[in-house]
Order: C-alpha cells, then structure tokens, then sequence
C-alpha cells in the first residue's frame, strides 16, 4: 500500500520522502505545483492543497498511511481538521502527525494550539498515530546566519532556560522509522507520543560561545527581547507571523524546551545513531564563511 507524505516539499517533509524511498516503501506526495517537486524517481505525485475537497479524495485513493505536516498558516486548523475527516472517509487510519514541542502547554502560541486540536483529533477519532512532539529546528538558524556573520550578533531571544534544539534530518528519519512502523504492523498500534530534541540543550549566550568559539571572533546574544523580535521580523513577515513568532520566543524566555529523562537516549535508541548537533551545523557554516571571505 501507498504511504501519502503531505508537506514533502518542506525542511522536514523532503527528508522524510527521501527516508521513506531508502526503505522501499511506496510513496506519494501532495503537492500544489507539480512542476516544482524535486521527489526521487518512483514517487508518486498529486496535485492540489489541503482545502481542495476532491484533490484530497483523490490523493487518498489506494493510500494505507499518511504523513502530515501543516503549514504555519492563518488556515492551519481548518486545513488539519479537513484532512483528517477525508483520511478517516477513504478508510486511512495509520497516521505520523508533526505537532511541536510541548503542544498542550504553550496554548496562547497559534500553533501550538492548532497543533494539540490535531492531537486530540487524532486520538478522538479513532486514528493509529505517532504524534510527533520536535523543538525548535536547528534549521531555521539558516535565516538568522547572515546576521550571526556580518554583525556579530545571535539575535533570537531563545533565554537562559534552555533549548534542545533538533535537526531536521532526525525529525525526518523517526518520521520515516515511524511511517513504516505503522504501515506494516500486522494490527492497529495504539498512539503515541515522541518528543524531537537534539543532543544539547543550548541557552541564547551558550550558542553566542558557539559561533565566538568557530568564528574566532566575538559574537554577542541579542537579549531576550521578543518584543524587538517581532519588529525585526514583522519587517519582512506579515505582522501576524511575526507576532506568533514574538508569542513563540517569549516561551523559549519562560520556559524553554527541555527535554524529559529519557528522550535523547530514546532518540539514538531509534536511529541507532548519535543526534546532529548545533555545534556541527553551526561549523559547517562557519567553515564556507571563512573559505568565502
């Protein structure tokens, strides 16, 4: 049977499609412009988008799993609520969901608050899922880069608390591990609940030492301002994204992302494998900074 990955254009969904063809599962993907699909050869691809009712149905179609991934958007639930009922209608019932870290905690977040609805969607109706639970993505530091390099400045307000930071080629391959799981389980598996995080936990001046550390020069923590944050962003984002991300980083200030006892090991314990640090991700970039200067 098809696995169907919806958000496999993505940081994270591009990965999981790639894990998914390494372990010979049939795949399909979901996607607006199938012109600009990048997939592996033998993936499957479906045009259309999350509230186009009949693309949807016809994406399910021969599907036994899914994979989703909903998009930050002012539409995320209604998307997420939508695609949930076509996949219960076409008989889908085995399910990796990507929440965020600590979903029924940070409730005033968009997001999060969008992303625990989908978790209790899940386990309400019915579904075999793995919900997936990842912190912030090292990843994204790939917008921020330019200003840790020309100014010398970590400008997100992450705080003191700590994060545990992810990568999102591990969030890809549990995802992929999990997908396959369910997919050939010989019966329904109850849901579950993975927590994403990386090997360390980092404070906003713990990851400024980082960069100082590869840069051989001295690069200072913004402070924890989210409010700053949001200006900063809202030049460039629509201003309700920047104020969700303001909403996001006043709880990396509160209360961080700390991982419970047990995830990283878990972690390893799946991917039979060390986790991707910040440290070597920050060095690759440090590197092709100092070779292109």
């Amino acid at each position: 049977m098809t696995i169907l990955v919806i958000g496999a254009t993505g940081r994270v969904g591009r990965h999981v499609v790639e894990q998914l063809v390494k372990r010979d599962a049939k795949v399909r993907v979901l996607t607006r412009d199938p012109a600009k699909a990048d997939v592996p050869a033998g993936v499957e691809i479906a045009k259309g988008d999350l509230l186009d009712i009949e693309a949807l149905r016809a994406a399910f179609s021969g599907v036994r799993t899914l994979f989703l991934l909903n998009a930050v958007t002012g539409d995320e639930f209604t998307q997420a609520i939508i695609t949930l009922n076509i996949a219960r209608e076409a008989g889908v019932e085995r399910v990796v969901y990507q929440s965020v870290f600590d979903a029924d905690g940070a409730v005033n977040v968009p997001h999060f608050a969008v992303k625990s609805g989908a978790e209790r969607m899940l386990a309400r109706m019915g579904f075999s899922a793995t919900i997936l639970r990842p912190s912030y993505f090292i990843d994204n530091e790939l917008m921020i880069k330019d200003v840790i390099l020309n100014h010398g400045v970590y400008p997100m307000p992450i705080g003191s608390k700590g994060v545990a930071m992810v990568d999102a080629r591990d969030i890809a391959e549990v995802a992929a591990i999990e997908l396959i799981r369910r997919d050939r389980a010989s019966e329904k598996l109850p849901v579950e609940t993975i927590n994403l995080v990386g090997p360390d936990t980092l404070t906003g001046p713990g990851v400024a030492k980082i960069w100082s550390d590869l840069l051989g020069r001295p690069i200072v923590y913004g402070g924890d301002d989210p409010s700053g944050f949001e200006q900063s962003m809202a030049r460039f984002l629509p201003k309700w994204t920047a104020y969700e991300m303001r909403l996001m980083a006043e709880r990396y200030v509160t209360d961080g992302m700390i991982p419970e006892a047990g995830n990283v090991e878990r972690l390893t314990g799946m991917l039979g494998r060390p986790l991707h640090s910040y440290r070597d991700f920050a060095a690759q970039i440090a590197a092709s900074a100092t070779k292109s200067a």
